[in-house]
C-alpha cells in the first residue's frame, strides 16, 4: 500500500514542487533583468547630466568614459567596457522613460535597439 501511494504521490510531488522553482527562477530572473535595466538607464543619465551641466565636449566625454571604465572594472569586476558605458549613455538618451522597457526587454535587446541606425 505505501509503495502504490509512493509510486502515486511521488511523481505528482515532484511535478508540482518542480513547476513552483522554476516559476519562481523565471520572476527572479525578471527581477534581476529589470534591475539591471534601471540601473544602466540611470547610469546613462548621470553621465549625459554631467556632461551637460561641465559643458563637456565629445572628445573629453570619451576620454571620461574609458577612465571610468577601467576605474568600475577594476572596482565592481566586469559589465562596464567603455562600449556597455556608451549604451547605457545612449539607453538613456534614446529612451527617456526607462519603465516602458524594463519589463519587457532584456539589456541584450536594448543594445541591439540602440545600436541601429534611425534611418533603417
Amino acid at each position: 500500500m505505501l509503495e502504490k501511494m509512493n509510486n502515486i504521490l511521488v511523481p505528482e510531488l515532484f511535478e508540482c514542487i518542480s513547476k513552483i522553482i522554476v516559476d519562481a527562477r523565471k520572476r527572479v530572473s525578471q527581477t534581476i533583468n529589470n534591475e539591471l535595466i534601471i540601473t544602466y538607464w540611470a547610469i546613462g543619465k548621470e553621465n549625459v547630466e554631467k556632461e551637460h551641466t561641465n559643458n563637456i565636449d565629445n572628445q573629453t566625454s570619451r576620454q571620461i568614459i574609458l577612465q571610468l571604465s577601467k576605474q568600475l572594472t577594476e572596482r565592481l569586476g566586469n559589465g562596464f567596457s567603455r562600449s556597455n558605458l556608451f549604451n547605457m549613455r545612449k539607453l538613456y538618451i534614446e529612451f527617456p522613460n526607462v519603465q516602458t522597457l524594463s519589463g519587457h526587454l532584456s539589456w541584450s535587446h536594448i543594445c541591439e535597439l540602440i545600436v541601429m541606425d534611425k534611418t533603417e
